[in-house]
């Protein structure tokens, strides 16, 4: 397939893929691969999510981040390494990088009440912790929480249907897997000049899971880096959601499926004292899954690029390196 260098991300309807016509679905998933091979981003319409969700999840979110700082710490469990409730302010940075993050945030994962009792799986999970002073939040972050992970699970048989797996490969492998729905709230920052040189909102990096799914946030400043060495801004629509490769794909795929490293920059100066907010959905898998290179996906030109890992190995190692684990 040849290289191409995209100004903007391709925007896919993922009603092309669930439509049950052949032609439809075929030139989705050539559009998919030819996307994730080269920017790793596309913008996806059709997803499932209503504006009347998004616009509660958002009133419910900005709400939470409102409370004083000291009511969104008694939902802080350090012990947990930022699994459920809330994560302060700068305590995430990125790998490579000793300067937190310009952001704080919120992790609501599987709610276990969903996972029956026979599954394993369901002893690895913490419970949810949701914010008494927000009634709204625990109904609509859960909500909006299962139409992210039945979007992704449909793009992620697209997927495997362009690497030339069963469509239904990872059905079982994200079967109440680890994944995550991330409200954040980069914060405003009243005197610019009090704040590290090197902070940003977001400094570049790779997502960790299977893949992303973000929700359009309030304001501009998220980049991807194009494989020439050039960002480009990316903004999603009103009706779209941003559907990237993360760190696990880009593993088992041995680099074929591009995670491409992104950011969020700080505005400029004078809107520094703005908030911005952000909803992404880290789609993981269960922890046990092998993320062993496809051997389809290892040739001569292209080596086996990664050690075998599973899953949660891997995730463990990099919430060592995020600084919200320690060794």
């Amino acid at each position: 397939m040849s290289e191409i260098l995209f100004d903007e991300i391709p925007s896919l309807d993922l009603a092309d893929f669930t439509s049950g016509d052949a032609e439809r679905k075929a030139q989705f998933v050539k559009q998919l691969g030819e996307a994730y091979q080269n920017i790793g981003f596309i913008a996806l319409r059709n997803h499932g999510l209503s504006d009347e969700l998004t616009e509660k999840l958002y009133a419910a979110t900005k709400e939470f981040f409102a409370l004083p700082d000291e009511v969104k710490q008694t939902y802080e469990n350090p012990e947990l390494a930022g699994q459920r409730g809330y994560v302060g302010k700068g305590k995430e940075k990125a790998k490579g990088f000793n300067t937190g993050d310009l952001k704080e945030f919120y992790h609501v994962g599987q709610e276990l009440s969903d996972i029956p009792d026979s599954d394993p799986i369901k002893a690895e999970y913490p419970a949810n912790i949701f914010p008494t002073e927000v009634p709204a939040f625990k109904e609509v972050t859960l909500e909006a929480y299962r139409k992210l992970e039945a979007a992704g699970k449909q793009v992620l048989r697209a997927i495997a249907v362009h690497l030339g797996l069963e469509e239904n490969y990872f059905d079982e492998k994200v079967k109440y897997g680890n994944s995550i729905l991330r409200p954040i709230h980069y914060f405003p920052i009243e005197n610019p000049d009090s704040v590290p040189a090197d902070a940003v909102r977001a400094a570049e990096h790779g997502d960790i899971n299977l893949i992303t799914l973000l929700m359009g946030a309030s304001a501009d400043g998220l980049q991807v880096l194009r494989r020439d060495g050039q960002w480009i801004p990316i903004t999603a629509l009103p009706e779209q959601v941003i559907v990237n490769v993360g760190d696990m794909l880009a593993r088992l795929t041995n680099n074929k499926l591009k995670s491409t490293i992104h950011r969020v920059v700080n505005p400029p100066r004078e809107l520094m004292h703005t908030s911005r907010y952000s909803i992404p959905f880290f789609m993981h898998p269960r922890s046990e899954m092998d993320l062993t290179c496809l051997e389809s996906c290892i040739d001569e030109q292209h080596p086996k690029a990664f050690p075998d890992a599973t899953a949660g190995e891997y995730l463990n190692e990099r919430l060592v390196e995020l600084g919200l684990k320690k060794a």
